[in-house]
């Protein structure tokens, strides 16, 4: 029988604690921030399998490909899930990396893909080489998929390395695709700049993000994927079909109305993470008897890993007890020391007062055996 493995990870949408510090995004849009009077007068019959023309010429507009190289998904998973479909089912030899955000290697698994698995530590800065993704291929490999900011680490693979990976594949797997997942790509620090999209790297590269995580609008459920192949996208458009017929015509035009207004939404957002970014330094630097991490380069996350000192299960205990939350490593496949801390969705006064939880978590969990 057909099953979708279960994750922990689930918790997060089932619980909601004083200090929530496990959640993977920023502050949370409202309907008001998007609703305009023409939105009234929406039909809402059904939508286009490929997705609503002036969304996809938005997201088109900012990948540099045509709006009939966009299919709209029902969020960044709806994309991978189809992709994994129809390329990796029964058998087929998938290459990705963990830790790994746990849904996406659920999706391979749960259409009997060949997981291959390249193991990226906390000690060497979670860094991604093409060497690593090249000692993998193989002539049977269909797809290979990488995360860019990953998650739950927030560590960007560079430009140049995606392009030698997809150069490696061009030679060992040439009808394999390259997926890389976007989803964090644009929430940048600050003035920092945001990184450039994969997509061009050629017609095997596939690109999927949503605008869950940097926009704050998780609730609408809209995601894409991007390819200049044109019979792949056919496919994807025919499974899309197949699956859901369209998304939600109101969500997408509520989710046009984001990329209206997405120079102001990102622009505020960036200085929020920016800021929640230094605060959780400061948090690290203070508690680094305790702790360490690694900084992220992107996103409103990071990981941190409890030090030989600090007791993993009274750690967990303590948190649970100060009702501060936050994401077990061993739910993306990393060592239980590690956790992630999702520093980008509580304001600054919550942040402070969960990472002064947390803080208080990791002393009652000093000097105790595992």
């Amino acid at each position: 029988m057909a099953t979708f493995p279960r994750n922990d990870i689930v918790s997060l949408t089932e619980v909601q604690p004083t200090h929530d510090l496990g959640e993977s995004y920023g502050p949370d849009l409202r309907l008001a921030d998007l609703l305009t009077p023409e939105l009234a007068d929406l039909e809402l019959g059904y939508g286009t399998a490929y997705g609503d023309l002036q969304l996809r010429t938005a997201i088109a507009d900012r990948h540099g490909v045509r709006p009939d190289q966009v299919v709209i998904t029902v969020g960044g998973m709806h994309a991978i899930f189809l992709l994994a479909y129809l390329v990796a089912d029964r058998g087929g030899q998938v290459v990705t990396t963990a830790p790994l955000f746990p849904l996406a290697r659920n999706c391979y698994e749960s259409v009997g893909a060949d997981v291959r698995v390249i193991p990226l530590t906390f000690d060497d800065g979670y860094q991604l080489s093409a060497d690593d993704v090249r000692a993998y291929l193989t002539p049977d490999t269909k797809l290979v998929s990488l995360a860019t900011p990953q998650n739950p680490s927030g560590v960007a693979v560079k430009q140049s390395v995606l392009q030698e990976i997809a150069a490696s594949m061009a030679e060992s797997c040439p009808d394999a695709y390259l997926m890389v997942d976007e989803t964090y790509r644009t929430a940048a620090y600050g003035d920092d700049p945001i990184a450039e999209t994969a997509v061009p790297l050629g017609p095997k590269v596939v690109s999927v993000a949503s605008l869950s995580k940097c926009h704050g609008a998780a609730g609408l459920r809209i995601g894409w994927l991007i390819s200049t192949d044109a019979e792949l996208v056919d496919r994807v458009v025919t499974a899309k079909f197949n699956t859901v017929v369209s998304a939600a015509p109101l969500t997408e035009a509520l989710a046009v109305q984001v990329f209206e207004r997405e120079d102001e939404i990102l622009g505020l957002r960036r200085h929020w993470l920016a800021d929640s970014l230094a605060a959780t330094e400061e948090w690290v630097r203070a508690n680094d008897e305790l702790v360490e991490w690694i900084r992220p380069d992107a996103g409103a996350l990071c990981c941190v890993r409890l030090k030989p000192e600090v007791s993993v299960e009274r750690f967990r205990r303590a948190a649970a007890e100060l009702s501060v939350r936050v994401a077990d490593g061993d739910w993306f496949g990393d060592e239980p020391r590690v956790f992630r801390l999702g520093f980008g969705f509580p304001p600054p006064v919550e942040l402070k007062a969960a990472l002064d939880a947390l803080a208080a978590a990791l002393r009652q969990a000093v000097h105790a055996a595992d």
